[in-house]
């Protein structure tokens, strides 16, 4: 029988070590803390070797005077907590008392601190968890703590280090990492003699993240939600920029960075039918919520929190995320390379053959002078070169224009000249009123030659007056007399009184120009252009309007019942799940033997396409998604809208397409397809002009 041995205490020290120190990344988390914890606004972390040999950390914060410095190091001493009620409501990053005395006994430790105010600092040297030097020192506010040759007594912990590299990067995730936690902290990491990070402490998230990704940072959504008395705010990616893994999650609780299911089940539900099957959105999110609703006491490291009210933290996640994705147009620019485009390329249209412009027949009828390319000269001309038809809109000059409108004035046409003539005529006429006579042919008058320019054309006719004859009056019914015309507004007849018109906001102006590949609408809008994938926007479009009916899902019974081996396992789910899969419009019997008799499919299902989305609704099924009713219905919902949805390289009629650019460009919803892919992209003149050497 084995016999109980109590362990030495420095034996017990380096198990407990083993909990708190994994790595130099997690030496740095906690001393960084402690840093702010001690009110700290500047903080700089040095190391070499990836942390195994050298790593110190500096701050300015309050200090410690010679006693509290020695008991630092001992196991559970602190100055975070001193009652229970203390430890149910911690708003510190430290508070367990193990943190420096789990450090120490792995490592070599050098400490400088001085109290703000103090005359002189404290200078301790430990060894192994042993205080071995000890004396006044002269030093700034604030505290500095050198670690030397980290594991060097636990050889086998040495031995499951990586290289100073891997070692070196986590230490830089974990700098990052408090910098996004504490912006209003100045952060510095310099590592093997060259600066990796340097933010400048002023409060601002985005002034942190612009620290550590650079330009990346503005594109970021901001978030900022409040749920039932928690906060959530923060950034997250756009949908189109999803990345391959969840690496970039970094979620803060309280101002604790720390890793949560719970917090990234809520972050992705928010995404959900806007992202691509093996995505994950990126984010820096804060939440804040009472110290009393969630317990920080649950892991060694405090990277794990537990929660008292879960279903309030992801709604506040889920919701804030949303309405923030809403809110943001997410239409992604067309990358184009100028280094992609060769220096010599073909013409993009073939030259047209230089061949003679034929009329056409409308305008071979026309006179000479309107001719495509001709002018006739006429009297008065100037001698200014006349604009043909290709040229109507070149720039004149002023004497130009002034010539041109001068000879357009002088060179009526000739049916302008007889309408002159007759209406002189007309007017001669009404002047001398001649009293027509009675003849057999008729009445006649006589009119003076002059003015109908005419010469005599038989006998019995003066030169000077020429008899016109009227054709004889018949009688006819008088027509109804015509009211005299009046030049006064007629009165309106009263109109029924109508409710004022609301303004309507505008929205943005825009042609369509086309369609590519029977695929891609182009639509131009300012100096923007827009492609929209026809198939996206409308499975987009049918989804939404399914999604919005919360009714049961129409069915469609099968003239012929179909067979489905499933397996024992998908048959057994399928049989067990018969009431949802009756709410999504299936109809299914046991068969035996793995096997299921379909007899009803969803409207606008295929019998193909219903089984085949029956057995995969029984693999979601098997999975554990059984109680989330939702997600199954909008899984089947997709498959519905793909199906019915118009296909890339079909013809689209023109009113069709018009109906779905106006449906994407004024709709904020319609952003990505229900498997996450773009549904317009936008493409500027600037990107243009840069490809044609033009800016």
């Amino acid at each position: 029988m084995a016999i109980i041995n109590r362990l030495p205490p420095h034996l017990a020290n380096l198990i407990a070590a083993g909990e708190v120190v994994e790595r130099p990344a997690s030496v740095v988390k906690e001393l960084v803390e402690n840093a702010v914890d001690a009110g700290a606004k500047k903080v700089t972390v040095e190391l070499r070797d990836g942390g195994m040999t050298f790593l110190r950390v500096t701050d300015d914060g309050c200090g410690m005077g010679p006693e509290d410095a020695k008991t630092a190091f001992l196991r559970h001493a602190t100055s975070k907590i001193r009652t229970q009620e203390d430890l149910e409501a911690i708003g510190t990053m430290g508070f367990r008392g193990e943190a420096l005395a789990a450090i120490a006994s792995v490592s070599r430790i050098d400490l400088l601190t001085k109290e703000r105010g103090s005359v002189a600092g404290t200078s301790l040297r430990l060894e192994a968890g042993q205080v071995v030097e000890e004396s006044e020192a002269g030093c700034p506010e604030g505290t500095t703590i050198i670690i030397r040759d980290l594991f060097f007594n636990t050889p086998a912990r040495m031995k499951f280090m990586k290289q100073d590299s891997v070692e070196g990067g986590a230490v830089s995730g974990t700098v990052q990492r408090q910098a996004l936690a504490h912006p209003e902290v100045a952060m510095r990491l310099i590592r093997d003699g060259k600066e990796l990070l340097n933010t400048p402490g002023d409060g601002k998230l985005l002034s942190a993240m612009a620290g550590i990704y650079g330009k990346e940072a503005g594109t970021f959504v901001a978030v900022e939600s409040r749920w039932e008395g928690n906060r959530i705010w923060g950034f997250v990616s756009r949908p189109t920029q999803a990345r391959a893994s969840r690496t970039h999650q970094i979620f803060f609780v309280n101002g604790r960075p720390v890793k949560s299911r719970l917090l990234q089940s809520a972050l992705e539900e928010a995404y959900r039918n806007q992202m691509m099957v093996g995505k994950f959105p990126a984010c820096v999110l804060h939440l804040e919520l009472p110290r009393n609703r969630v317990d920080v006491n649950v892991h060694p490291a405090k990277t794990e929190v537990k929660f008292l009210a879960e279903p309030d933290i992801f709604d506040c996640v889920r919701y804030g995320v949303q309405a923030a994705l809403r809110q943001t147009q997410d239409r992604p620019q067309v990358r184009l390379s100028r280094e992609d485009t060769p220096e010599e390329q073909t013409p993009a249209f073939p030259e047209a053959p230089q061949q003679p412009i034929k009329a056409t027949p409308a305008e071979s009828s026309l006179p000479p002078r309107y001719a495509p390319g001709k002018a006739t000269p006429r009297k008065g001309d100037t001698g200014q070169k006349r604009p043909a038809p290709g040229e109507a809109f070149r720039t004149m000059t002023a004497e130009e224009f002034r010539g041109f409108a001068k000879t357009l004035e002088e060179a009526p046409s000739p049916s302008r000249k007889q309408a002159l003539r007759t209406l002189e005529a007309m007017d001669t006429i009404r002047v001398a009123q001649p009293q027509p006579v009675q003849t057999p042919e008729g009445p006649m008058i006589e009119v003076p030659a002059e003015v109908l320019k005419a010469t005599p054309d038989s006998p019995g006719q003066s030169a000077k007056v020429i008899r016109v004859y009227l054709p004889r009056e018949e009688k006819q019914e008088e027509p109804p007399e015509k009211p005299q015309q009046s030049f006064l507004p007629e009165p309106q007849p009263e109109e029924a009184p109508q409710q004022a018109e609301l303004p309507m906001p505008q929205g943005i102006s825009w042609h369509i120009l086309g369609e590519l590949f029977n695929t891609y609408i182009v639509v131009e809008s300012g100096d923007e252009a827009y492609l929209i994938d026809k198939h996206a926007a409308h499975e987009r479009i049918l989804f939404e309007k399914l999604r919005a009916q919360n009714h049961e899902i129409s069915a469609q019974e099968l003239m012929v019942s179909r067979v489905c081996r499933l397996g024992d396992e998908l048959a057994a789910i399928v049989l067990e799940n018969q009431s949802l899969l009756d709410e999504l419009g299936y109809g299914v019997e046991g068969f035996g033997q793995g096997t299921v008799i379909l007899r009803r499919v969803p409207m606008d299902l295929s019998p193909e396409e219903g089984e085949d989305c029956l057995e995969k609704l029984a693999q979601d099924l098997l999975s554990g998604r059984r109680e989330d009713r939702d997600s199954l219905r909008d899984e089947l919902l997709h498959t519905m809208a793909c199906k019915a949805a118009i296909k890339a390289g079909w013809n689209t009629d023109p009113k069709e397409r018009e109906v779905l650019v106006r449906e994407v460009l004024s709709r904020d919803d319609l952003k990505h397809c229900p498997h996450g892919r773009p549904i317009c992209v936008k493409l500027t003149k600037k990107q243009l002009e840069r490809q044609f050497g033009r800016s």
